[in-house]
């Protein structure tokens, strides 16, 4: 087992082919230089580092992004997560030869399309007199308690369950909705957990690079017929990290 202090062969990509795409005097976490580990017809994209375990530090999370970044502007890219630190490049290059089919997959999967973040969020000040003014059966149930001095702790917790229950529900109609749009239009999507009362749903989108401004049209004709109290916001492109699995389990430096 190595120390912690030992560092390692942290890994950033995974690319096609041997040649170089954009690392050449690239430099990444802490400062130092970006190159190659090749395998047949893959390669990885790595850097030395002073330890085996990184804090997500957004100094190192940024270099990590800006690789990624520069790699995309040249070639499809397998991102790594951030923090995979192997070793040494020789357990890097043994791995990238084990799984050198499932790679290719990956890759072929993924070749000239890139990630873009959709987000909807209700747009209310207080979203509860939204869903009481927007279903009639949460509306009646808080009509109830008005007026009243002897509300009890089981029938507000019963119209907490009720608010809780037509938000999931209205979750997910809307997402079959937009989802449906999108799909019928050949965007592929991963759905991530939303985050917060007022989030709607949060997609990861797979989208070719060519196609980037057609996947805002996209957007708005998923968003037609949603009205004020909705907001559409999508950010990127970024690696695509929500469709692929890059992982060398048994080159992890801290084992």
């Amino acid at each position: 087992m190595m120390s912690a202090q030992a560092g390692g062969t942290y890994l950033y990509a995974v690319l096609a082919g041997p040649e170089g795409a954009g690392e050449t005097e690239l430099n990444g976490i802490e400062g130092g230089a970006v190159y190659r580990i090749i395998a047949g017809d893959i390669s990885a994209v790595v850097g030395r580092v002073s330890r085996a375990r990184l804090r997500p530090e957004r100094k190192h999370l940024l270099a990590h992004q800006a690789v990624l970044r520069r790699l995309m502007e040249h070639t499809t890219v397998l991102p790594a997560a951030f923090g995979l630190v192997a070793r040494s490049d020789e357990a890097v290059r043994n791995r990238l030869l084990e799984n050198q089919d499932l790679f290719r997959e990956q890759l072929a999967h993924v070749a000239g399309k890139v990630e873009m973040g959709l987000k909807v969020r209700w747009s209310t000040p207080n979203l509860f007199d939204y869903f009481v003014a927007s279903h009639p059966e949460l509306g009646a149930a808080r009509d109830r308690m008005k007026g009243r001095h002897d509300i009890g702790r089981e029938e507000l917790i019963e119209v907490g369950k009720l608010f809780e229950n037509l938000r999931e529900a209205d979750r997910q109609a809307h997402a079959e909705r937009v989802s449906a749009v999108l799909r019928e239009r050949g965007v592929e999507l991963k759905w991530n957990p939303v985050r917060g009362e007022t989030e709607v749903m949060n997609l990861s989108c797979l989208v070719p690079r060519e196609e980037l401004d057609a996947f805002e049209k996209r957007v708005e004709a998923a968003a037609e017929g949603f009205d004020d109290h909705f907001t559409f916001e999508f950010n990127g492109p970024w690696a695509p990290h929500s469709f692929t699995e890059l992982k060398l389990p048994a080159t992890s430096a801290q084992e």
